[in-house]
């Protein structure tokens, strides 16, 4: 049966297209792909000091592009713009995007939905999926992106894996404009405690032939700060023991960005592109650890101190390589085929002291290390049909393998540590995923329009826990039928209605049942009974645009059937937190956007998301059937006083989520930004991360036996100084995004 749902997918995939070609009619002579000054003169306006102005008495009126594209499946905002953005990193940009958000330790949410799938120019990202993910948010430069789109119910041509949705992270490369043969720039940014990130990009065009690479370094401090307090219910006193830990962590993290990319017009037609790309991180920190816990009496029952070094390490290296065949305009096939490769490693060397009961000291060595890799196919037919409808099909195929191994050494010194076999463990996961899909999208009337679409695909799992010799095998088809509604209301405004069916399937640490080692009283394992969760999503949309004002307000309910808590539980004052599947997971919520002008030279972009939880949890242990309302809220102003001056204020409010067993509270964010034009080659800029030093989170379970709660700060205040340089020998723009799902400006 697998290997015939594999060539049913297979020859239908191939056929597809085929089909579609023999049909189509011998086009007109083929629209050539536009060359890259004309796409950027429709798509990418200039930063606003390269832009044209027209002085009115002491008034400057510029004009620029909109910073809120649309689409009848998705919202493209642009950070051109973000201050925080060229000199922070991709959490910080994140951070100022409507629907989402960011918490300290770089995890992604979407109206409060932890369910996100990260893509880079549409397509999956090694280094964004799975247990590294956070670590490349907080690391990666912000700067090589022009614009972010959110995608809460993607449409059937996108993956369908995240309950809240996708994030399309568009880059920016830099090249010149027609007739001209190079462009580029170099910018650096000098910050506290040592903190700096240097980067530089280039592009050359002669004939058909265009060259472009980017590189970036980056160094910044790490700090943290942790107290926790819990108490543990004793059923022999019929009394709650509290127990205090608190956790300092100082260090410094490196990261290095190397990315090369050569585009080949055959004719014009047909282009061919290639790229590679790598990416270093690397962190290390002392941290230390003090514990102290009550025994029934008041006094102390045990007590510990934990230091030493840790931190991450990882390599992830890619390459693609892409063939557009064009046959008229919006008539096209493309063909990508992409390999991605990652090596990441978290580890820990701690020394340990027992003060309460004294015993001798010894150490512990751990090692978490995974290697994965990642090859996929993606065949994509796109063709305008008769009565201004449109017609996307493709095939996708994707096969994915991760190798997790986990040593945890212990012994009296450093040298004679050996491994606790309890701990140590190695994990392998193979999955391969085909999947074929089409879109059809079609006006009614001069209204209304509708796009109808179906996913099919066939998941292929295997697990093989190779230290305790067991393995497992789970393959599942579904299908995933997506609608989108467009209406014209008329007077600028439009109604947008959609619905689609989502599923978020387990992470492969999710599924390793070993125990992973986080400190001397805290655990983590895997369930490999873990099963999918499947989310069915509507949304009703209101949009309004009136020259560069720009409104939305979003009514959303997402469903969850079979929805991934985590849940902690007491082993005996250790506590282990494992994933469980819940019976049911709902949202219900309001989202408020609005983008615009104050002030012939004050902009403004706010956003306001509230929304009510309910949870199903009465069958997960020590959990209860719970419900509760979240917010979260941002503001951005932009200040131009004068074409050579620009100056930015962004705050974020982070509100309060519910899980199965507790609730995770964020904080607030205050940003400030400047940046000054010198000369037609010189910007000067200044930004400050986290202002008053209080961006972290508090987190709090409580369960019949158990009660804790842990208040993290994360990253202190940062400040930079930055210079970036341009040249070239024509005019100097931003290229527009490489790949940008979303409509051009005169679009909706």
């Amino acid at each position: 049966m697998r290997s015939f749902k594999i060539l049913l997918l297979a020859t239908a995939a191939f056929c597809a297209p085929c089909a579609a070609l023999a049909q189509a009619t011998q086009p007109s002579p083929p629209s050539p792909p536009p060359a890259r000054s004309e796409v950027q003169d429709q798509e990418e306006a200039p930063p606003p000091e390269q832009e044209d102005s027209t002085a009115v008495g002491e008034v400057v009126v510029t004009a620029r592009a909109n910073d809120i594209r649309t689409s009848i499946d998705s919202i493209s905002y642009s950070v051109t713009e973000d201050l925080q953005a060229a000199s922070g990193t991709l959490a910080d940009a994140l951070r100022n995007i409507p629907s989402v958000d960011v918490d300290p330790q770089g995890n992604v949410s979407l109206r409060g939905d932890s369910g996100v799938v990260i893509l880079v120019d549409g397509r999956p990202s090694g280094m964004l999926t799975g247990e590294s993910r956070a670590q490349a948010l907080l690391q990666l430069p912000a700067d090589q992106y022009a614009r972010i789109e959110v995608m809460t119910n993607p449409s059937a041509a996108y993956r369908p894996d995240g309950a809240g949705g996708v994030i399309n992270l568009i880059t920016r490369p830099t090249a010149p404009r027609r007739g001209a043969t190079y462009s580029g720039s170099v910018r650096a940014n000098v910050g506290n405690d040592g903190r700096y990130n240097y980067g530089a990009n280039l592009a050359y065009t002669r004939d058909r032939l265009t060259l472009s690479g980017d590189v970036g370094v980056r160094h910044d401090a790490v700090r943290q700060e942790s107290s926790r307090f819990r108490e543990r219910y004793d059923p022999v006193s019929d009394l709650w023991l509290p127990s205090t830990q608190t956790q300092t962590v100082d260090g410094e993290s490196d990261g290095l960005l190397i990315r090369l990319s050569a585009e080949y017009r055959v004719d014009d037609a047909t282009q061919v592109t290639g790229e590679v790309r790598h990416n270093h991180f690397e962190s290390n920190a002392f941290g230390l650890d003090l514990l102290e816990s009550e025994d029934a009496l008041g006094g102390v029952a045990s007590s510990f101190r934990r230091s030493g070094d840790g931190g991450f390490s990882g390599d992830f290296s890619g390459a693609t390589a892409r063939l557009l065949r064009q046959f008229g305009e919006g008539h096209e096939w493309t063909n990508e085929l992409r390999y991605d490769h990652g090596h990441g490693k978290f580890y820990q060397d701690g020394f340990v002291e027992t003060l309460v009961p004294a015993a001798p000291p010894s150490w512990e060595l751990l090692d978490n290390e995974n290697i994965h890799s990642t090859l996929a196919f993606t065949s994509a037919y796109n063709r305008p049909l008769p009565g201004d409808a449109k017609l996307r099909a493709g095939y996708e195929f994707e096969r994915f393998d991760m190798d997790f191994s986990t040593i945890l050494a212990r012994g009296p010194t450093e040298a004679s540590a050996t491994p606790d076999p309890l701990i140590s463990n190695q994990f392998i996961v193979e999955q391969t995923v085909h999947a074929l899909y089409a879109t059809y999208e079609r006006p009614f009337g001069d209204k209304l329009t509708a796009q109808f679409g179906l996913r099919l695909e066939q998941v292929l799992q295997d697990m093989d826990q190779v230290t305790s010799g067991t393995t497992d095998e789970n393959d599942y088809f579904s299908a995933y039928p997506t609608l989108h509604v467009s209406y014209d209301l008329g007077d600028n405004q439009t109604l947008r209605g959609s619905y689609s069916r989502r599923v978020q399937r387990p992470q492969p640490f999710d599924l390793n049942p070993f125990l992973i080692y986080t400190d001397a009283v805290s655990y983590r394992s895997g369930n490999p009974d873990l099963e999918p969760q499947v989310t069915d999503s509507w949304e009703l949309m209101w949009q309004r645009r009136v020259d560069q004002t720009f409104y939305q307000a979003t009514l959303y309910y997402r469903d969850t059937t079979d929805a991934f808590t985590y849940v902690v539980t007491d082993m005996g004052g250790i506590l282990v937190t494992r994933p469980e599947n819940l019976g049911a997971r709902s949202y219900l919520g309001l989202e408020l956007v609005a983008n615009g002008r104050l002030h012939p030279t004050l902009r403004y972009n706010a956003s306001l998301s509230i929304f009510q939880q309910e949870i199903e949890a009465a069958g997960v242990p020590g959990g209860q059937d719970r419900s509760g309302t979240g917010a979260s809220g941002r503001l951005s102003l932009n200040w131009q006083p004068t074409p050579d001056d620009f100056l930015q204020v962004s705050g974020l409010w982070i509100g309060e989520t519910i899980g199965a067993q507790g609730t995770r509270e964020g904080g607030q964010l205050i940003n400030l930004g400047y940046r000054r034009k010198l000369t037609d080659r010189w910007a000067v800029q200044v930004t400050v991360r986290d202002l008053f030093d209080e961006f972290g989170e508090v987190v709090t379970y409580e369960t019949p036996t158990l009660r804790d709660t842990t208040e993290r700060l994360f990253g202190g205040r940062m400040s930079f100084i930055g210079l970036t340089y341009t040249f070239g020998n024509g005019q100097r723009r931003e290229q527009p995004p490489a790949f940008d799902f979303s409509a051009p400006p005169t679009g909706g």
